[in-house]
């Protein structure tokens, strides 16, 4: 009864309208998906292997799950109304956990850890507040209700196949079999995962207002972007020693090409994809939404967390006072610098292709004189490496600001317009707040 009552104390969940916008309370539960994507990069760039990159692939696609069922609940409540923000906070508590204890989910298979036991339950829990929040919402709509038990076994399914993957391994003797029975117990959620994502199409599911749908997956970019800049940072340890025009250097160009690939999304492509999910109806709009922005998103979040791990590790070899500066570049950082711009241009190409049915022939060309470039990188001492990068990074967005100059006038002009047409709307009905009360007639 208590509980019941602050239900009614806190308010009733609230149903999402077309023209949605994202609220304040999940740009803050935002917050904790910073943290993850951090302890990703971290946790990786303390010792970059072939393995360790593979883990960190299965870590972010099983949490990239977890962000488009969160994300997909938010098509149909209100996250920062009523009594949702509370149970939210739960989920919130439940995600933190989770990436807390990622670093500890491909530990020594030969030690039985807590780790991948909370990694887990932590899980479950952040799916269950999904399941009974959006249970809740649909009660008046036995067909919802329907439709998410048909997504029940997927929760299940892969909540067991990672308890399994935390206990059966210490297990098993042979140290490499129970790393394969590990891995292979990951790589089967995400199976499962994706794979139930294009097996049930658009079961039930709608996408109420294309406007919030876009703006979440915008923001959530904006933020792995956010997470390369803070690898730049740490890379060049200007906090810890004196600056050397070599180490700020390299701070800029990193900025500067994480700049150009802001530009190469958000000027153009990313807001003519949300006109297109606008234009779009029925199913039409759900297998966009779900193709160019719950899959097509993933590997371009890889490609920046691939490309900030490059970038730190080049930055603070730049900025060693004890590295020569003319020394070419060692290890991995390179192919992970190059590769990363390469794996977000990819993607973001297929995206383009997805929502506009178009193809730009600069992008093309870029991907090819990216590839054509690594192993004149590994040449090159580090410094001019970020410098070769930013400049292909910059002159394709130079070459199409100047290609697609009539196109990106016009796009921008709509888009000016339909701000400024809503931005008068909202001003104008708050201009009632300023209206006086008609005077009473005296008598």
């Amino acid at each position: 009864m208590g509980g019941f009552r602050w239900g009614k104390r806190l308010g009733p969940a609230v149903a999402i309208a077309p023209g949605a916008r994202v609220d304040r309370f999940e740009i803050f539960f935002d917050l904790v998906f910073v943290f993850s994507f951090f302890i990703i990069t971290r946790a990786t760039a303390a010792h970059v292997t072939g393995q360790q990159l593979f883990h960190a692939l299965l870590v972010l696609t099983v949490l990239w799950w977890v962000w488009v069922v969160h994300c997909v609940v938010a098509t149909r409540v209100r996250l920062g109304e009523g009594f949702v923000p509370a149970l939210m906070v739960v989920g919130m508590a439940a995600l933190f956990c989770f990436a807390l204890s990622l670093p500890q989910a491909f530990g020594d298979v030969r030690e039985v850890s807590a780790g991948p036991m909370v990694v887990a339950l932590s899980y479950l829990v952040i799916r269950l507040v999904h399941v009974l929040l959006y249970w809740h919402v649909a009660r008046e709509r036995p067909g919802e209700r329907r439709m998410l038990l048909k997504y029940s076994p997927e929760l299940t399914t892969s909540t067991l196949l990672l308890t399994a993957a935390a206990l059966i391994p210490p297990q098993i003797d042979d140290p490499g079999r129970a790393a394969l029975v590990r891995d292979g117990l990951w790589i089967g959620v995400v199976v499962l995962q994706y794979g139930m994502g294009l097996v049930a199409g658009a079961w039930g599911w709608t996408v109420t207002s294309a406007e919030h749908w876009t703006e979440r997956y915008d923001l959530i970019l904006i933020i792995a972007l956010g997470e390369s800049v803070i690898s730049v940072g740490v890379g060049s340890d200007l906090l810890g020693q004196p600056p050397t025009w070599s180490a700020v250097t390299a701070a800029v160009l990193g900025i500067f090409f994480t700049a150009a690939l802001w530009w190469a999304h958000y000027d153009v492509i990313g807001p003519a994809a949300r006109i297109a999910l606008h234009a779009a109806e029925g199913r039409s709009r759900v297998a966009m939404a779900r193709d160019a922005y719950a899959y097509l998103h993933l590997p371009m979040i890889a490609g920046i967390i691939l490309f900030a791990l490059g970038a730190e590790e080049i930055v603070h070899a730049v900025a060693d006072p004890e590295v020569p500066i003319a020394e070419p570049v060692a290890g991995p950082s390179v192919a992970l610098l190059f590769g990363g711009v390469i794996c977000f241009l990819c993607a973001n190409m297929l995206f383009q292709l997805r929502t506009l049915h178009t193809l730009s022939w600069t992008r093309v060309g870029t991907v090819v004189l990216l590839a054509a470039a690594v192993p004149v990188g590994y040449r090159l001492p580090g410094l001019a490496t970020l410098a070769l990068l930013t400049a292909i990074c910059v002159g394709m967005v130079a070459v199409e600001a100047v290609v697609m100059a009539d196109s990106r006038r016009a796009l921008r002009e709509a888009v000016f317009e339909e701000r400024t047409t809503h931005e008068a709307h909202e001003a104008a009905w708050r201009g009632r707040w300023r209206e006086r009360a008609p005077e009473e007639p005296s008598t």
